[in-house]
């Protein structure tokens, strides 16, 4: 699986491909909430739907060096070909996530469109820039390929909706370094399990 990204002076977006079919990969796209928190650089604070296909979405995004605190609220679109995200606030216009077939399953487009302000209005919001594009993209690539392993068990699903959704980054990053921990000590108690036998039965 690859993955890609370039920038123009209004525009920036990453590509990536994905064994999911395109129905699926539609499907999964359409629950924004989830495509958002996926973002490793993005902390929420709150996701309130509004109703109409609207939302309030509040947090920060740690993705420059000095983060920074945004609140939008977003109206989503869907098309016949993924959906597009409006932002009434902030630098950034919109957001496009475009779905085609590919060789081994599914393509994955996202655009962030900066076209809202002009090129003199955007120098002076450049600490607002989500820089977050090309780890979302790296890690929505990872999650769909799990996604697509382990979707079929339910108790999977669960906890990925109620537990890991929620985490923030940093303490999805700590449970990961902790499950290693618990496997690696599970591993070394049964090691000297099987040399007790060995040796003294």
């Amino acid at each position: 699986m690859t993955s890609t990204a370039e920038i123009e002076n209004d525009a920036a977006w990453a590509t990536l491909n994905t064994p999911l079919p395109v129905e699926a990969l539609l499907a999964f796209c359409r629950d924004t909430e989830r495509l958002f928190r996926i973002n490793p650089m993005l902390e929420f604070t709150q996701w309130q739907p509004l109703g109409d296909h609207k939302f309030k979405f509040k947090g920060r995004n740690i993705s420059q060096e000095q983060p920074f605190d945004f609140e939008y609220e977003l109206t989503v679109h869907e098309k016949p070909t993924g959906i597009e995200i409006e932002y009434d606030s902030g630098i950034k216009s919109r957001t496009v996530i475009d779905v085609s077939p590919s060789a081994h399953g599914s393509q994955l487009k996202i655009t962030d469109f900066y076209d809202k302000l002009t090129p003199q209005e955007r120098e002076t919001h450049l600490q607002e820039v989500d820089k977050s594009l090309v780890p979302w993209a790296k890690y929505l690539q990872q999650f769909l390929i799990i996604w697509h392993r382990w979707s079929r068990i339910g108790l999977w699903r669960w906890y990925m909706k109620r537990v890991w959704q929620p985490m923030k980054p940093m303490g999805r990053r700590i449970t990961y370094i902790l499950l290693w921990i618990t496997v690696v000590e599970l591993a070394l108690i049964a090691l000297g399990t099987a040399i007790y036998f060995v040796e003294f039965r």
